[in-house]
């Protein structure tokens, strides 16, 4: 629309990201129980992976003008989401206002037969602007738009939740990345009687992180940024910064585009942003907007491109063409960093899920499992509580293999302490936090007693070591080669000499000093020691970890990953010498040096090799 003008006067399987290089994100999931008609047109996404999308389509009003236009680029956008919506996870697409240029029935019965396109195939939100209707505000009665973007229109798609009762406002709830977002749709000019209807409709859906779109929002900027204008003032005032539901806002009606981020009355950031491309090239050559919600990496990824221009052959694209199919500067590709756990906390807070007693993960084959609750740790204190030298942790499953903590190097009692913090999917809810490290060594080991039986086995049948880490934020220090669990002894004195020193262990779990998990392994049947290398892991997050050998080859996991730097030689067995297995350090030349620096979780040996579907994040 005209930023100056207020009321109507009358007088491909990913093609982008195969095109232009466009990162836009794969994978997402589906509608609420989407209709038979919305399963038609492309596949729908995935509803159980952490990675979906929303469309964003604004101001095409210089697309549908009876004075003269084409509103095939909008058509191609409305077909472009529905045809690539598995691949690029699309799971909504919302029309921030300006639909037409004048409103009429004209416009409006061509913006009908355009949105066909879409209809019945992909839910949708469509919101009224200023050059779709008049009025002061969203009481305005009847009008062409209402007839064909009101109520009835909605009615039967499986995310629509209703609308005010003067049918200009509405809102949506879908699914994506494996939870409930709500969507609500704003007039341009809301009334008094909308503001408490959009209060209502968080008010009986308290749970739900929502999204709030509107025309009129913001302002931008030269330099990117962005400010409130008038109605997005009074939305803010009125609706926003209480609301700690609404974490993102979007609007058109200005230009240049621009952004901003808002604190609210709960100290939670709330991000704004204004997308209109009219004053481009064609009207904005049905220019989209693709919000990428990636919960696994905690960002929002947006990407701004034409599908109608992606659409025609590269070579024959005229200069104008060429330079418009996709926006890449800053302001139209960018990402947002956003902690979705954190941000929704106040709301929906995560429900970690209960504990699991030890009888359920004690599988086939299990030969020791220790947890750091009371029921593994019966003298489990409070939170940062020390573990004193002689406490007791129990092998449960009664083979005998308990582990005795004991303070390397005389370190002090804060060197090993116990903690509630614990893995989302471990089954004790509590964790030993080690604070080993160098000049001076210090640390804590937890080992098995001189005559216990994991001492000696040499699991020639396979076996799978798991357990659970978390290295604390900020990494201070260095902590490079420090152990996490290990067999003790020398590789020499087992006859072991082709490996980087006779005075290795003949098996440990270690981190290097960029941060890989490095597993090492003298097997029973030859002289070598096939080595496993991870990527770095991060700092300041849990992680599950899992060594699998079939007896033949070793493979290494991360979070139920497979990592690529697997040991290619053979590999059947542990080469032990009857010396403790010990969690927390790996010995060199028979003595400990520095200690490990971080969490240790539940740890389970079992002596065959499990799928990462029987591991101990199971359910």
């Amino acid at each position: 629309m005209n930023p100056t003008s207020g009321t109507p006067d009358v007088s491909r399987r990913l093609l982008l990201q195969a095109a232009v290089g466009t990162p836009v994100a794969l994978a997402a999931t589906a509608s609420l129980g989407a209709t038979p008609a919305e399963a038609a047109g492309g596949a729908p996404a995935d509803a159980t992976v952490p990675r979906f999308a929303i469309a964003v389509l604004p101001d095409t009003q210089y697309l549908i003008d009876e004075g003269g236009s084409d509103p095939e680029p909008v058509r191609e956008a409305l077909r472009h989401v529905v045809r690539t919506r598995q691949d690029a996870g699309i799971v909504f697409l919302a029309h921030l206002g300006d639909v037409t240029e004048h409103g009429t029935e004209a416009e409006l019965r061509t913006a009908d037969h355009v949105f066909d396109a879409i209809h019945g195939k992909l839910p949708y939100s469509v919101l009224g602007g200023n050059h779709d209707v008049s009025g002061t505000d969203d009481e305005r009665g009847d009008t062409p738009y209402l007839r064909t973007f009101g109520p009835r229109r909605f009615a039967r798609m499986s995310t629509y939740g209703g609308s005010s009762p003067d049918g200009y406002n509405s809102f949506h709830v879908f699914s994506g990345g494996g939870r409930r977002w709500l969507l609500l749709a704003l007039d341009w000019r809301v009334s008094d009687a909308t503001m408490r209807w959009a209060h209502g409709v968080l008010g009986r859906h308290p749970e739900l992180p929502a999204i709030l779109t509107t025309h009129d929002l913001v302002w931008g900027e030269e330099d990117g940024g962005a400010r409130l204008s008038g109605h997005g003032q009074r939305l803010w005032d009125g609706l926003v910064r209480g609301n700690d539901q609404i974490f993102l806002a979007l609007g058109g009606h200005y230009w240049p585009t621009g952004r901003t981020t808002l604190t609210n009355d709960h100290g939670n950031p709330v991000h704004l942003h204004l997308t209109n491309y009219q004053d481009r090239y064609y009207g904005g050559a049905g220019m989209i907007r693709l919000y990428s919600f990636d919960l696994a990496r905690g960002m929002l990824d947006v990407t701004t491109y034409s599908p109608w221009l992606l659409g025609k052959d590269a070579r024959g694209r005229t200069p104008l063409e060429a330079e418009t199919v996709e926006l890449t500067d800053e302001r139209e590709r960018f990402s947002v960093e956003i902690d979705f756990e954190q941000r929704f906390a106040s709301f929906a807070p995560v429900v970690p899920p209960p504990s699991r007693p030890a009888r359920d993960v004690l599988v086939k084959g299990t030969v020791a499992y220790w947890r750091f609750d009371t029921s593994g740790l019966p003298s489990a204190g409070s939170d940062g509580g020390p573990v004193a030298p002689g406490t007791v942790a129990r092998d449960l499953t009664g083979n005998g293999n308990d582990l005795t903590a004991e303070r390397l190097h005389a370190s002090p009692a804060d060197v090993l302490t116990w903690s509630a913090e614990h893995h989302h999917d471990q089954p004790a809810h509590a964790s030993l936090r080690f604070d080993g490290g160098k000049s001076p060594d210090r640390g804590a080991v937890l080992r098995a007693a001189p005559n216990a039986p994991i001492n000696s086995m040499t699991f020639e049948s396979g076996y799978t070591i798991e357990t659970f880490l978390k290295l604390p934020e900020p990494f201070e220090g260095d902590h490079a080669w420090m152990g996490i669990l290990s067999w003790e002894g020398r590789a020499g004195d087992a006859g072991k000499t082709s490996g980087w020193s006779d005075d290795e262990p003949t098996c440990s779990l270690n981190l290097s000093g960029e941060r890989f998990l490095q597993f090492v392994v003298y097997p029973t049947d030859v002289d070598a020691d096939p080595t496993s290398w991870s990527h770095a892991v991060p700092v300041g997050r849990w992680m599950h970890v899992a060594v699998v050998n079939d007896g033949r080859h070793t493979v290494l996991y991360v979070d139920g990953s497979r990592i690529a730097r697997n040991a290619a030689e053979r590999s059947r067995g542990i080469t032990t010498l009857g010396k403790p297995f010990a969690i927390g350090g790996t010995q060199f030349a028979e003595r400990y040096g520095q200690g490990f620096y971080g969490w240790i979780g539940d740890t389970r040996i079992v002596a065959r090799a499990l799928r990462p579907n029987q591991f101990l994040t199971a359910r």
